[in-house]
């Protein structure tokens, strides 16, 4: 199978305007995910609305595509990206991977592990989860809980603690049940991602802000890997600063 690293990126953040352009340690921080993924893939491309990104992608001698300034999502982004890609190089790829641009310290084992579930005919969609080790991680919103079958195909995606555990004391939930926090990076198809990108926001995804219900309210297949690896989102200029203070 041929896979492709695609690395949407914007200029505009409400939090940390200019984020893409970071400077950590002498490197910006779409540089740093950049050749974080090439350790792994061999087609990477950034993919942005935004000229700044463009020439910085260039001047370290990265690839980029220029896309749409309306899309909603990293998801649509790359739709459009791997349409563009595809006609430029005259190339066809099976598999690309939704990776994000603020995680400039993505291991390479990762996008390995997600490339591991297309070993299996079934998988549309692809992401990784991570086994909760405190009980904080399992009441924070802004770490969404998956659980999955016993094939490993994601059941549910929520912000709130999934499974409840009845009768039982809440700082011991993560000692009595085997949570998972998702980490947020994606692999499709191409064809499912074209499909995906053409679906209307549902219910549940209004409810939760999680882009992945829409896909399983519309009855796509998203298969887990497990990892050992924590992810940590670059959003504000305080998570930057704390980068650089472990640096």
């Amino acid at each position: 199978m041929k896979f492709i690293g695609i690395i949407p990126s914007r200029y505009e953040s409400t939090r940390f305007p200019g984020k893409p352009l970071a400077d950590i340690n002498g490197k910006t921080m779409i540089r740093r995910v950049y050749e974080q993924a090439k350790l792994t893939l061999k087609h990477v491309y950034v993919a942005t609305d935004d000229l700044r990104i463009a020439d910085e992608v260039e001047k370290f001698g990265g690839k980029f595509v220029m896309t749409s300034k309306e899309h909603q999502s990293g998801t649509d982004r790359i739709a459009e990206a791997i349409n563009i890609i595809q006609k430029q190089e005259n190339v066809s790829f099976d598999v690309a991977i939704n990776i994000q641009g603020d995680e400039p310290f993505i291991q390479p084992q990762q996008i390995q592990e997600i490339i591991s579930c297309f070993n299996n005919a079934d998988t549309q969609i692809a992401t990784l989860v991570k086994k909760i080790e405190t009980s904080e991680d399992i009441f924070n919103p802004n770490k969404p809980k998956v659980i999955f079958d016993n094939n490993m195909k994601a059941i549910y995606f929520s912000r709130s603690p999934i499974p409840y555990l009845r009768n039982v004391e809440k700082n011991k939930w993560h000692k009595e049940h085997a949570y998972y926090k998702h980490i947020g990076m994606y692999a499709y198809r191409t064809e499912i991602l074209q499909e995906l990108s053409k679906l209307k926001q549902s219910k549940l995804e209004l409810a939760e802000s999680l882009e992945q219900l829409r896909w399983i309210e519309n009855n796509y297949r998203i298969f887990v890997a497990l990892t050992n690896f924590e992810s940590f989102g670059i959003d504000t200029i305080d998570d930057l600063n704390e980068v650089l203070d472990k640096l």
